[in-house]
């Protein structure tokens, strides 16, 4: 996968990204998994996972509904798609692609008896418009499971360094050009009451790292990745984004050094 596609992603669809993704992947699998255990996702269902990237989730969800459960995996990566294509087909899961973007994708009427989204919905300008189109899909009974940012500023470090400081805030900041709202999951329990859903279930999804732990990653590489295209979009220079990941280094040495990272919330509602 040597391709890139522009405006795919907002950290690109390249071979680093996808590395970045299936990291990203091993930090909150075992919440994704709670969130579909906590939903009754089981053997023999057909669920959607919607903005599914290069298909980490959309793989662990086709073996959990077994061969005669379907999983419909929707993004509008042509990237990532053909590699999710290729993965079901390597291990012989039952995936169905659509390549498309969330305005155009396919679902029938009470055909899906559950949908994961994790991470999509802070990235479009229409969040409420495509989970009422995914509450039709469902049946009656149906769940759907989000994982969204709550509060993307609880990001920071402590110790803190200056350029590492700024830098994470101009991130931050950096989302307020964009099309959507990183912290749509606050709104996400009023938009499944208001649609037609129930909720059923809700949880905080905090983590806090220490050097040692496999989560301390997740931000340095989202941050050494990230920093220089904020740096493009003018917010810091060059410099600071460098001096930032330099500080990054420095922080990971500190005996009893932490990183809190943004807060996110489990939705989990149901069809009513």
């Amino acid at each position: 996968m040597e391709a890139t596609e522009k405006n795919a992603y907002i950290l690109g669809t390249d071979r680093e990204e996808l590395w970045r993704l299936g990291y990203q992947h091993q930090v909150w699998s075992g919440e994704a998994r709670r969130g579909w255990e906590i939903a009754g996702f089981s053997i023999g269902q057909t669920i959607l996972d919607l903005g599914c990237g290069p298909g980490f989730c959309t793989q662990e969800l086709g073996y959990l509904v077994g061969e005669k459960g379907k999983v419909i995996g929707v993004d509008k990566s042509e990237i990532y798609i053909k590699y999710l294509d290729e993965i079901a087909q390597f291990h012989q899961l039952n995936i169905e692609t659509q390549g498309c973007d969330f305005n155009d994708m396919k679902l029938a009427p009470n055909s899906l008896d559950g949908a994961y989204c994790r991470w999509a919905m802070a990235w479009i300008p229409n969040p409420e418009e495509i989970i009422t189109k995914v509450i039709q899909a469902l049946k009656p009974g149906g769940r759907f499971v989000i994982h969204e940012y709550y509060d993307w500023s609880t990001f920071q470090t402590q110790p803190e360094f200056p350029n590492l400081k700024e830098g994470i805030f101009q991130a931050l900041s950096s989302f307020d050009n964009g099309i959507g709202n990183i912290n749509i999951g606050k709104n996400v329990s009023e938009i499944f009451e208001r649609n037609g859903l129930t909720i059923h279930h809700t949880r905080p999804l905090n983590k806090m790292a220490k050097p040692n732990d496999i989560v301390w990653h997740w931000p340095k590489t989202f941050l050494r990745i990230y920093l220089p295209k904020v740096a493009e979009m003018g917010k810091i220079d060059m410099e600071t984004a460098k001096k930032a990941m330099d500080e990054f280094e420095l922080l990971e040495k500190i005996p009893g050094a932490t990183i809190f990272t943004p807060s996110m919330i489990e939705v989990i509602g149901e069809k009513r």
